[in-house]
């Protein structure tokens, strides 16, 4: 039976000299893989640039369910980029969150919210003028509310440290090493809670933005299971230096 849904490419990986196995976070039907044929042919209805790393599509699928690999029907990129695949800065950071999107998302149930929160932020990233060099830092903070661990915002005066493994401020300073001292809480949590729309108002130096993403990278491994190493945001912040 053939379905209509929006989906979000994850991985794509060679599977013969023209065919392709792409896993798409899909609206309908969460994570999917879908055997793709003929992709390197001059002729080819679906080529290979439309299924680059985050890329947003629109697709007919043939949908069975306890099946492994499904097959697509049509396939299109909807909204086309404008901007990220010709920005290094947008592209850099696309690519970076594509790894860590890979690492977190388990689903293979329908989870509109999650699917929504990250197809309408790419969108404004495509359409904004300039590349904050924040966003990436937002988005995987935010991003935690919809994969269930979101820090716990709430504090009062006294509580100095913000426990990354309890996920909420301490009074004492943990006896484990992930933990941010107030200061660096603040900023945390001032990602969390700032509209996209204003992530450029913040300034944040190298460094800082550098100790961010380190801890919010601690974040996501105590808080995923199987998540491993992150190995693009050294690129990433080559990039950005």
């Amino acid at each position: 039976m053939l379905h209509k849904t929006r989906g979000i490419v994850l991985k794509t990986t060679l599977y013969s000299e023209s065919s392709v196995i792409v896993q798409v976070f899909t609206e309908k039907f969460g994570i999917q893989s879908y055997m793709i044929n003929g992709v390197k042919r001059p002729k080819a209805k679906i080529r290979m640039n439309m299924l680059q790393p985050m890329q947003l599509l629109d697709m007919i699928v043939y949908h069975k369910a306890n099946t492994s690999i499904q097959r697509v029907s049509e396939l299109r990129p909807l909204p086309v980029f404008r901007s990220i695949p010709y920005d290094l800065v947008k592209r850099s950071i696309v690519l970076f969150l594509n790894e860590v999107l890979y690492k977190s998302i388990r689903q293979q149930h329908t989870d509109e919210n999650l699917f929504n929160y990250i197809f309408n932020a790419l969108c404004w990233f495509d359409e904004c003028e300039t590349a904050d060099s924040s966003f990436h830092l937002a988005f995987l903070l935010k991003l935690s509310r919809f994969l269930g661990f979101a820090p716990n915002t709430l504090g009062r005066s006294d509580q100095n440290f913000f426990d990354l493994q309890e996920g909420e401020f301490k009074s004492l300073q943990p006896v484990h090493p992930h933990f941010i001292d107030k200061s660096n809480a603040a900023l945390f949590i001032l990602l969390l809670n700032t509209p996209f729309e204003k992530i450029n108002e913040l300034r944040f130096n190298n460094t800082s933005r550098r100790l961010l993403l380190d801890k919010i990278l601690i974040f996501y491994t105590l808080h995923t299971a199987s998540f491993g190493e992150i190995h693009s945001h050294e690129i990433l912040e080559e990039v950005l230096s």
